[in-house]
């Protein structure tokens, strides 16, 4: 699913704004770091031993750092956390039938975010994968879910589920998917990136895992998106022979629409 540089929407308060910015400032630094490294590397090969001895005490410096405002990151997720209220028996019993309907709604809730995809893509992205695509897709996720990773690179392809950050756009409950020429359908018969939630999710190749970093085919996201979870996409039980193209099937131009969908470079 596209993102979309169009859309974008605002943290609602400046809590949100923090965690947000805690969390970029985190992998920001990491990608500092491992730079710093690299050049370490070549400093010290070179025979410059002083300049290697200063730039190891600055990486020192920058990792002890990024380790404080990770725990900055984490209290502060703690300190978010609601107290249960607890309410006394006799409210309880007190409650009419409009405030037990009221207690019925929705419940707002937040999700944290574990990593970042690093991709090309800055002001466009295309509307689907391409496994083939050419350029630098990583899936960095944050050191302390690194464990997490244990028995991954057994799988090929894998779900990753993200936070469409930069979707700005109102919600509409009827939308006209690209190349379709004006087909309109209800935004959940689609994949149209401005949804009741902002949530994307594609299933790329695994390229290879090293340490907390996840090589992939192509993703269709841009660079610097939040990521939410990581699923492995398991044969036969994520692959359904019986599916079908639901109302692309009644399209004039269905096999053109389906070379889009596919990812498949054409003229036309």
């Amino acid at each position: 699913m596209k993102e979309n540089l169009d859309n974008k929407k605002e943290p609602t308060s400046d809590i949100e704004k923090l965690k947000l910015l805690m969390s970029y400032w985190i992998n920001h630094n990491n990608d500092h770091i491992r730079d710093n490294e690299k050049w370490l590397k070549k400093i010290v090969n070179l025979g410059f031993e002083e300049v290697g001895h200063e730039l190891r005490e600055a990486i020192k410096i920058l990792k002890k750092g990024n380790r404080h405002i990770e725990l900055a990151n984490k209290k502060l997720e703690q300190s978010g956390v609601p107290k249960p209220l607890i309410v006394p028996e006799t409210e309880k019993s007190q409650k009419s039938s409009k405030e037990k309907n009221q207690s019925e709604k929705p419940l707002n809730f937040h999700l944290k975010q574990i990593g970042v995809i690093r991709t090309p893509y800055i002001d466009n992205a295309p509307y689907q994968p391409v496994d083939e695509d050419e350029g630098d897709f990583r899936i960095v996720v944050d050191s302390q879910y690194i464990d997490n990773l244990y028995k991954l690179d057994g799988f090929r392809y894998i779900y990753i589920i993200y936070y469409i950050h930069r979707v700005k756009r109102e919600l509409s409950e009827i939308v006209s998917p690209p190349w379709t020429n004006g087909v309109k359908v209800g935004v959940f018969a689609s994949r149209s990136p401005v949804r009741p939630n902002p949530i994307g999710i594609s299933i790329v190749r695994i390229k290879g895992i090293t340490n907390n970093e996840i090589l992939t085919s192509g993703m269709d996201v841009f660079d610097g998106t939040p990521l939410l979870d990581i699923k492995p996409y398991i044969k036969d039980l994520d692959t359904k022979h019986d599916a079908n193209y639901g109302w692309i099937e009644d399209m004039d131009d269905r096999e053109h629409l389906l070379l889009h969908i596919r990812g498949i470079p054409h003229d036309y």
